[in-house]
């Protein structure tokens, strides 16, 4: 048989060989830094017998595939640990991820003396260098297997696999689990590795199953690379919104008011009010005009909506339909209460598109386990927004609410940091949705050919649409890597329908509009978590809720400061003083601790020449200046929402 080898070269065995007898054919070193292999683009175990000619790629820890192979295996030591210290814990899954690996356990919570001892004990069994070993049972075997060894997750996990699936299993020394690979030759090739965090997790995700305790660690096949991905784990943490965001006192949260029900301080609120202004101010220029509707409605709206049918799990509903004569829910979004704005007056071909704008306050009842600071809450406000369109002014309008949110993406300074998803139905679920197949199948087709010709770079996800129609998500991640939604821009054409919604046409007759569900730049709260951790507190000086901090050096110069101050807050700029009878060099570093982006230092000279002394997160020392020519250029900045690179010492 004949082997293509990575760089073209080809191998010649008369008999069936291992991959990793391969590698080590190849050299030793190869052998010994072999993760898994790639046999045809499939990622294969080391111990996979190869029969035929293949294309063959030996992976390491350098390569993606390879690491992720390491990366399990570490999982494996980590739950032998485990099992080891806490022999009743019982175990559930341990897979690698994009970072490292997690395991979920069944047991008591870890605290982090838990993790270190359980990393002195996976260095033991490292040592001991344990090779491991791979072999398959039958499925009543596999149970009977587990069950003895009490493992009821495992069990489970064996009952739903499917009939014709090759059950394997994977030994090192004493330990053993369900696994299908791949995975190292022995455990003594992990040389760095670090258990991160442990946290509680839910069994296959559901809030209605058992709660279990995850450890999240990770591993790299060099000490140098764990290194620094731990040091970025530091730079992580400081820019965690939770964190920062409470350092900063932008928001809080407090045990009693309830978990996902922020409060925003006001320095966070003077950001989300910039915003908020700058938005409203925005969709005005795009022909928008605002609406304001209520924060609840009966259970009839929403059951003409479908939410009703298909929502109510999200709901926090007001009432009980078989005690009460009216029930209400809290909304979880805005549409329908837009549509009744519509139906208020008959409308012509002529009066589309109609562009509905509104600052909304919502509400979901997200699951605990769910929410994190101010990226996934109960209540939260986004800049929603419907267009009821005509049929054949549907793409254009589409284009249009894309170009919209790219411009608040720009403005904001996050443009790059986006990706795009087409978010279709899954027709194997259809009981999910509603509207005909042929209806998602010809909306679906149109957004992809949209994204297409905009040249927008998109990826497509099953499952993820709403379930009146399939979306556009801008997705960007978190610090810690985890995606969520930030802008939506939806294609409805069954929901005016069941409104009885219609315009008439040129011919007088009544006719059905489409509708675009669409936010502009997204949930207030989320965006506000997005910008802290994107900007490490150092935001734009045009979002920054104080943007010049006055210093007088000493209690003399207090009055003048308080003339620069006025004169500031006269001309719109966000600015405080700092009055207190410190050092001008502390006052200095507090300012710079604070995120502040301009400092004006004002003494003798600067009262004498009605100058201030500019020391800005931008250029550092920038000199004396007159107060005219500061405000002049400070207001020029704000005005034009510009985004300057913050200088080493501040960032």
């Amino acid at each position: 048989m004949k082997i293509t080898l990575k760089d073209g070269s080809v191998k010649e065995y008369e008999s069936a060989k291992s991959i990793y007898e391969i590698a080590k054919d190849i050299s030793d070193g190869l052998a010994r830094a072999a993760t898994a292999g790639e046999v045809d683009g499939e990622v294969k175990d080391l111990r996979t017998m190869v029969e035929g000619d293949c294309s063959l790629s030996i992976l390491t820890a350098n390569d993606e595939k390879g690491l992720a192979a390491l990366r399990h295996t570490t999982s494996h030591v980590l739950a032998e640990a485990v099992k080891r210290l806490r022999p009743e814990a019982k175990l559930a899954i341990g897979p690698s991820i994009d970072t490292g690996f997690y395991y979920d356990f069944e047991t008591e919570p870890f605290s982090r003396e838990d993790l270190d001892n359980l990393e002195k004990e996976m260095k033991k069994v490292i040592k001991e260098g344990a090779k491991l070993e791979r072999f398959t049972l039958s499925r009543d075997e596999a149970i009977a297997f587990m069950e003895e060894k009490k493992e009821p997750y495992k069990v489970e996990l064996i009952r739903d696999l499917p009939k014709d699936a090759e059950i394997s299993f994977y030994r090192q020394g004493e330990f053993v689990d369900l696994c299908a690979g791949p995975h190292l030759m022995s455990t003594k090739t992990i040389k760095a590795y670090k258990l991160i965090s442990s946290s509680m997790a839910y069994w296959r995700g559901d809030s209605n199953k058992a709660q279990l305790q995850r450890i999240y660690g990770t591993a790299f096949g060099k000490k140098e690379e764990l290194n620094a991905y731990l040091e970025h784990l530091e730079d992580i943490k400081k820019r965690d919104h939770n964190k920062l965001g409470r350092e900063m006192e932008l928001f809080t949260t407090v045990d009693v008011i309830g978990q996902g029900l922020p409060l925003l301080m006001p320095k966070g609120a003077k950001m989300i009010q910039t915003m908020q202004r700058w938005i409203e101010d925005e969709e005005e220029k795009w022909g928008y005009v605002r609406t304001k509707t209520p924060l609840m409605a009966k259970s009839d709206l929403y059951k003409i909506s479908g939410h009703w049918d298909h929502y109510t799990d999200g709901m926090f509903i007001l009432g009980d339909e078989e005690t009460d004569k009216e029930v209400f829910a809290l909304r979880p979004m805005t549409c329908p209460f837009q549509y009744y704005v519509y139906k208020a007056s008959q409308k012509s071909y002529r009066d589309l598109p109609l562009r509905y704008g509104e600052t909304s306050t919502l509400f979901r009842n997200e699951d605990s386990g769910e929410m994190h600071g101010l990226t996934r809450v109960r209540q939260f406000t986004i800049s929603e927004g419907h267009l009821i369109v005509r049929p054949d002014q549907m793409v254009e309008e589409f284009k249009g609410c894309l170009a919209l949110a790219k411009k608040c993406l720009t403005t904001l300074g996050v443009e790059e940091d986006v990706t795009y998803r087409l978010s279709k139905w899954d027709p194997n679920n259809k009981e999910k949705y509603i509207g005909d197949a042929s209806v998602w199948e010809e909306t679906q087709n149109s957004i992809r050919t949209i994204l297409t010709e905009l040249e927008i770079p998109f990826y497509e996800a099953d499952g993820e649409a709403a379930f009146y129609g399939p979306k556009v998500d801008i997705q960007a991640k978190n610090v810690y890597g985890k995606e969520d939604t930030m802008i939506t821009i939806q294609w409805d054409a069954v929901l005016a329908e069941q409104f009885d919604m219609y315009y008439i046409d040129q011919n007088g007759e009544k006719q059905r509009p489409y509708i675009i569900h669409r936010t502009s730049m997204g949930c207030y709260e989320r965006t506000l978590a997005w910008l802290i951790e994107k900007y490490a507190g150092n935001f734009p000086t045009w979002l920054c809720p104080e943007q010049v901090r006055v210093l007088p050096i000493s209690d003399k110069y207090n009055e003048y400061a308080g003339r620069v101050l006025s004169e500031l807050k006269e001309n719109g700029i966000l600015a405080t003083a700092d009055f207190r009878s410190e050092k001008i060099g502390y006052k200095i570093r507090e300012s710079r601790l604070n995120k502040v982006p301009y400092m004006l230092v004002v003494g003798q000279k600067e009262e004498e020449d009605e100058t201030v002394s500019v020391r800005s997160r931008y250029l550092g020392d920038e000199g004396a200046q007159k107060l005219s020519d500061f405000i002049e250029a400070i207001s020029k900045e704000i005005r034009k929402k510009e985004i300057r690179k913050v200088c080493q010492q501040d960032s």
